[in-house]
C-alpha cells in the first residue's frame, strides 16, 4: 500500500466519524426542539402495546444505521 492510499484511508475513517457524530448531534437537537408535546414523561413506563412497536422500530433503525455505516 503506498502512502497516498494510507492517507486516503485515514481521511475516510476520520470523516466518517465526524459526519456520523454531526448527524447524531443534529438529530438529538431536532428531537428536543421539535419533540412531541403528547410524549410521556421520561420516567413513565411505556404501555405494553407501544413497547413492542417501539422495539420493532428501534431494531429497524439500527439495521438502517448499520447499512448506512457500510457506505
Amino acid at each position: 500500500m503506498n502512502m497516498n492510499q494510507v492517507i486516503n484511508m485515514v481521511i475516510r475513517q476520520v470523516m466518517r466519524r465526524v459526519i456520523n457524530k454531526g448527524v447524531s448531534t443534529g438529530i438529538d437537537v431536532a428531537s428536543r426542539k421539535f419533540g412531541s408535546k403528547d410524549a410521556p414523561e421520561p420516567g413513565a413506563k411505556p404501555n405494553a402495546p407501544d413497547s413492542a412497536a417501539t422495539q420493532q422500530r428501534a431494531k429497524q433503525t439500527m439495521r438502517m444505521a448499520r447499512r448506512i455505516g457500510r457506505m
